[in-house]
C-alpha cells in the first residue's frame, strides 16, 4: 500500500511510446490515459502480476484480462471493497464520443487512488467519485481481489 500511496502526484506514469502508423506516439497522451498503465505498473513491481508474461498495459481491458490470468478474482461490488482491491469504473464520455473505462486501487476509508485526467498523475479521491442524489457519481463496474493480499 505504501508504494500506491506514495505514487500520488508522481509523473512517472504519464508516457508510453509506441509506433502508430510508423510514427513514435505517446499512447498515454501525456498522462490523460494513464490509469491502466499506473495500475499494471504498480502490480508488476510485486508478485501480483506476471511482468514477463504481462507487461504494463495502456488499456483497462488488457489490464483486466491479465489480472484474471494472474489470480485476481472478481468480487461483489455491493459492499465497500477490501484495502488493496482494484476497482474498474464504468465507461464515461469525455466528449466527442470519447468513452473510457477507468481503473484504480481501493485504499480504505471510502477512498481510491487512480490517475487523474486533469492532473495527469495519480490522485486520492472518493471511491465512487462522490455521490449525487444518494447515488454514486461514477458506477463501479467490477472489483478485483487477490488472495495474496489477505493478512496472514
Amino acid at each position: 500500500m505504501a508504494v500506491i500511496k506514495n505514487s500520488v502526484g508522481s509523473k512517472m506514469f504519464r508516457n508510453s511510446y509506441a509506433k502508430v502508423n510508423g510514427k513514435k506516439t505517446d499512447i498515454l497522451d501525456d498522462g490523460e490515459l494513464s490509469c491502466a498503465f499506473f495500475v499494471s505498473s504498480i502490480l508488476a513491481i510485486f508478485p501480483l502480476f506476471e511482468l514477463l508474461k504481462y507487461p504494463p498495459h495502456a488499456t483497462v481491458e488488457g489490464t483486466v484480462k491479465d489480472l484474471e490470468r494472474s489470480g485476481w478474482r472478481k468480487i461483489p461490488a455491493a459492499k465497500e471493497p477490501q484495502i488493496g482491491s482494484i476497482i474498474v469504473w464504468e465507461k464515461k464520455n469525455f466528449g466527442k464520443n470519447d468513452f473510457h473505462k477507468h481503473i484504480g486501487f481501493y485504499i480504505g476509508g471510502k477512498n481510491a487512488i487512480s490517475n487523474s485526467l486533469k492532473k495527469r498523475t495519480p490522485i486520492i479521491h472518493h471511491w465512487t467519485y462522490g455521490e449525487k442524489n444518494g447515488r454514486p457519481v461514477r458506477k463501479i463496474e467490477a472489483v478485483y481481489w487477490n488472495k495474496k493480499l489477505s493478512k496472514k
